[in-house]
């Protein structure tokens, strides 16, 4: 888990978060009179099943906290995990690197974008040891022979996205709060350039890239100071499939019981 968790997740919101959010939302007011709802193409979603919703109740009922809900990709989820797929609460690391390797290993199918998804330990790894201390991460991986790579990025107290776009040659920042995050896609450019050199021997030129923060308008924002997390998962996997991200906050509670579905029977819906 990242540094900080053991901190009260509202003392947190209040001290970092609230100030930003409250902000957000009236910025956000005056895009909706730009945007007005109506003009947004909203995805209809399949309700789960009763047989699902039952699994998604029992997962999050009482039992063992280290009971271990599913185990993949070198990777395991306990109960006290899921339970942080529960309403109004913060997805931890554990919930997020299996969602992002599920959203690989679908990948992986003809049709879809190959994706390679970092851990939500790469960034503060790089940003505290620079290239040399996530040099072997890559093994076994060529980055340039993807179309799609995810950098999840745990700011304390909130969870945002940079994602790298090699077909296009763009580097974009998602963030739900509506933050701004040049000089992260920056430090990750910085990244791409000394791995290209390392793994391919060949300089990589910083013009070629295009380097964007994703503005609130550009993307779906949340309303409250809990959501960021889910909100990140599905914003990667809208890109991981190329389709527009067109889901609001209000389906926040419908993804969470699906992920708690998918993460169990390791498969996306």
């Amino acid at each position: 888990r990242q540094d900080g968790a053991e901190v009260s997740e509202g003392v947190l919101f209040e001290v970092c978060l609230a100030p930003v959010l409250s902000r957000k939302t009236s910025v956000l007011d005056v895009e909706e009179k730009k945007f007005p709802s109506s003009e947004k193409t909203v995805e209809h979603f399949s309700p789960l099943t009763e047989a699902m919703e039952r699994e998604v109740v029992a997962a999050f009922g009482k039992g063992e906290p280290d009971e271990i809900m599913s185990s993949a990709f070198k990777l395991k989820v306990t109960r006290e995990d899921i339970h942080t797929l529960r309403n109004l609460r913060w997805l931890n690391d554990e919930v997020i690197n299996f969602y992002m390797s599920l959203l690989v290993e679908r990948n992986k199918k003809e049709g879809y974008p190959a994706v390679h998804a970092f851990s939500t330990f790469f960034y503060p790894k790089l940003i505290s040891g620079g290239y040399k201390a996530v040099r072997r991460w890559t093994r076994g991986v060529d980055l340039f022979k993807q179309d799609l790579i995810f950098v999840p990025i745990h700011l304390r107290v909130h969870w945002a996205l940079v994602v790298i776009d090699v077909r296009k040659t763009t580097i974009k920042y998602f963030d739900s709060m509506g933050q701004k995050g040049d000089k992260i896609c920056e430090t990750v450019l910085q990244y791409l350039q000394e791995e290209s050199r390392e793994k391919r021997n060949l300089e990589l030129t910083f013009s070629e890239w295009t380097l964007h923060s994703m503005e609130s308008h550009e993307i779906p924002q949340q309303l409250n100071g809990s959501d960021c997390g889910v909100f990140m998962c599905k914003y990667a996997d809208y890109i991981s499939r190329d389709k527009p991200i067109n889901f609001t906050q209000n389906h926040m509670p419908y993804f969470r019981k699906k992920m708690v579905w998918e993460i169990i029977h390791q498969q996306l819906l």
